[in-house]
């Protein structure tokens, strides 16, 4: 390989990587903020707000990305958390 091969190389690798660095650095999309504090809860609290609402129900509704979550800790074992106003909003365009 000449040195000229090899810097040709590089230019190619400098430019893929400065494309990936410039499709990172995009904003990604927030929710609109409000001066209201965000309330999460697990899926036990979300299945005592509603009646009628079961911990299995809100768990495959979680399987299915019916529902907005985050999981805290590790793995299986970690914890799910489920903004209020995102299972409010659900079941009201559910009903």
């Amino acid at each position: 390989m000449t040195m000229r091969n090899k810097q040709e190389l590089i230019q190619q690798v400098v430019n893929l990587l400065n494309a990936l660095i410039e499709v990172d650095e995009l904003p990604t999309a927030l929710p609109p903020t409000s001066n209201e504090q965000l309330e999460m809860l697990t899926i036990k609290e979300c299945a005592q707000q509603i009646s009628g609402l079961s911990e299995h129900t809100v768990r495959q509704l979680v399987l299915q990305n019916k529902l907005p979550h985050i999981r805290t800790g590790q793995g299986k074992r970690g914890k799910i958390l489920i903004p209020k106003s995102a299972l409010l909003e659900y079941l009201k365009t559910a009903a």
